[in-house]
């Protein structure tokens, strides 16, 4: 069974699509109080909805209504159609939560399900799923899938390296889920107990963060060259995990266009960016019934990449998530994303892959970076000086900014199996 759409033609897309969104608008304007207001606010009816030019005209919904529509935001079906809530962790005040029908459930494992064809997998495959389970939607996204799909799931969640290997040697596990500070994490633990021959992984899907080219290769070369890595997004808004995936010739992210329409907007304009140009994502679904999102500003940094794949597929694409808009620093008045400093280092020669970014204001009122990088493995510490000037260079020609950098012991910095704290912002403690 392949789960894969049938379209022919970009054609055959657009209509689809073009039906979807008449569908939420008019779905959203009849059931939720919310959007009937913001849409009547835009002077925008359903029946106005007649191209897909037709969304330009739509408001923007954001993380912020989310949060004053809580317990229940979005919510355009009546209570007692919703199935399953899932919720966002909260780390910058209430959380968001997003609530689920039955078809909602369905259109989601079959979206996962898609994943684990596109990456490659068959019936035989074994899935031991290493990311957080409970109202969280990745744990419960994975195994959804990888059971519509048909594969063997183990489902061991996050943490606990050593049932972890046991695993992967015991259950002889072919393809590995989690993130990618988990996926470094296994392979230097498996690296270390000398048992990557012992081990059958072919294939990591990893997501949850921005992951540098610097760690897909350590990823790589600790699990012996043997393994293939897919990048999937993954955003609670939008169902969860599972709403594309890193096809076979790594030329980026297909996304499933038929679920959903991606726009890349300038995040200050909020015009579009001309394709190949970074911006911010915003989505509006094309079926989603308990929680429909209409142009939901996802502040995650990407650029679509308007070529045809080389894999075949004809789904669109975009790049790997690059950061978040409201990531971005403000240093000595240059505007920078830490993903502009993780290309930097990725480039670099004689580093590992982690790294911390440090800012502090000093007693005289300005502002100083200090970027902690591990040094390579097999690097000898004699090189740290020469190997740190290159890098501030580097930093000083390609962001326009004044860094120290410091090299430290490989392994010295922190290892998590969820998402890796790089950006250490200290300049306002004193004025807290």
């Amino acid at each position: 069974m392949s789960f894969m759409p049938r379209f022919q033609t970009q054609a055959e897309l657009e209509a689809h699509q073009l039906a979807g969104l008449k569908w939420t608008v008019a779905h959203a304007y009849a059931g939720s109080e919310f959007y009937r207001s913001r849409l009547d606010q835009a002077g925008v009816k359903p029946e106005d909805i007649e191209s897909l030019d037709d969304l330009r005209r739509l408001p923007f919904t954001t993380a912020d209504d989310l949060r004053a529509g809580y317990p229940f935001p979005l919510l355009s079906v009546p209570l007692a159609r919703v199935v399953r809530l899932h919720a966002s962790s909260g780390t910058t005040g209430k959380r968001k939560v997003l609530t689920y029908t039955a078809k909602d459930i369905e259109d989601w494992r079959h979206m996962f399900a898609r994943c684990y064809e596109m990456a490659g997998l068959t019936v035989e495959d074994r899935v031991q799923i290493a990311v957080g389970y409970g109202v969280w939607t990745a744990g419960v996204g994975f195994q959804l899938g990888c059971e519509t799909f048909g594969a063997l799931a183990v489902p061991v969640g996050p943490g606990n390296l050593d049932m972890q290997c046991q695993f992967l040697v015991d259950f002889q596990s072919t393809v590995l889920c989690c993130t990618s500070s988990m996926a470094l994490l296994m392979s230097e633990e498996v690296h270390r107990r000398g048992i990557a021959d012992r081990i059958a992984l072919k294939k990591i899907i990893y997501g949850s963060e921005r992951t540098s080219d610097a760690m897909r290769r350590r990823i790589i070369e600790n699990f012996g060259g043997r393994v293939e890595l897919f990048d999937i997004p993954g955003l609670t808004e939008l169902y969860g995990p599972g709403t594309g995936l890193e096809c076979s010739a790594h030329q980026g992210i297909h996304y499933w266009a038929d679920y959903y329409i991606l726009e890349i907007l300038n995040p200050s304009t909020l015009e579009p960016v001309p394709p190949g140009e970074l911006g911010e994502m915003v989505v509006t679904t094309l079926c989603k019934e308990a929680a429909p999102l209409i142009r939901y500003r996802t502040r995650d940094l990407t650029r679509l990449i308007p070529e045809p794949c080389s894999c075949g597929c004809i789904l669109p694409r975009h790049d790997r998530i690059l950061g978040r808009s409201d990531d971005m620093i403000i240093f000595r008045a240059v505007n920078i994303y830490p993903g502009q400093i993780d290309h930097v280092l990725s480039q670099s020669q004689g580093i590992g892959s982690e790294y911390q970014i440090i800012l502090t204001r000093g007693d005289d009122g300005r502002d100083y970076m200090t970027i902690r990088v591990e040094r390579a493995e097999d690097a000898p510490p004699e090189n740290d000086a020469q190997t740190a000037q290159a890098i501030a260079q580097r930093i000083k020609t390609e962001i326009m900014v004044s860094a120290k950098v410091e090299l430290v012991p490989y392994g010295e910095l922190p290892r998590t199996d969820r998402k890796s704290k790089r950006v250490f912002d200290h300049r306002f403690e004193a004025e807290e």
